[in-house]
């Protein structure tokens, strides 16, 4: 095994990471042309995995208004699944609900990552109301079947 090339980023490489990711969220935030229908209320899916946070926010009768992932912000990596990254994609979603008038919402929450928690507390601070939370984690009954009993 040879030895590790650790990359060290200087200021400036750090400074022009950070523009691209402003950049990418304003770009997100700003999205195609927005329907004109004005819509009260409506559902947030939250999709919490281990690798990243994904938003999904629909009407009542599932139609996707908007949607936006960390990934899709220009996280990265470990970066993507971390509430730092959740909370920006919380960010560029509720600026696109705006637009489109919701005001009251279902938070459906799926998943056990890192986002989960504050992506549900980024929606509240949105001024948003938010007239229920379910959490639609799935969980296993049984369970995968036990290894046979070891014999000596």
């Amino acid at each position: 095994m040879g030895k590790k090339k650790i990359i060290k980023k200087t200021e400036e490489d750090i400074l022009k990471e950070k523009e691209r990711l402003e950049t990418a969220i304003t770009k997100a935030a700003a999205g195609k042309g927005v329907s004109a229908k004005r819509i009260e209320s409506g559902r947030i899916y939250i999709n919490a995995t281990y690798n990243n946070t994904f938003l999904t926010a629909t009407d009542r009768a599932g139609n996707v208004m908007a949607w936006a992932s960390a990934g899709s912000l220009g996280f990265s990596g470990p970066k993507k699944a971390t509430p730092f990254a959740a909370s920006k994609v919380v960010g560029v979603i509720s600026e696109k609900l705006k637009k489109i008038g919701f005001s009251n919402l279902e938070v459906i929450v799926k998943g056990v990552g890192a986002g989960r928690d504050s992506a549900v507390r980024a929606l509240a601070n949105q001024r948003f109301n938010i007239l229920s939370i379910k959490d639609l984690t799935p969980i296993p009954h049984n369970g995968p079947r036990p290894p046979k009993v070891r014999r000596v």
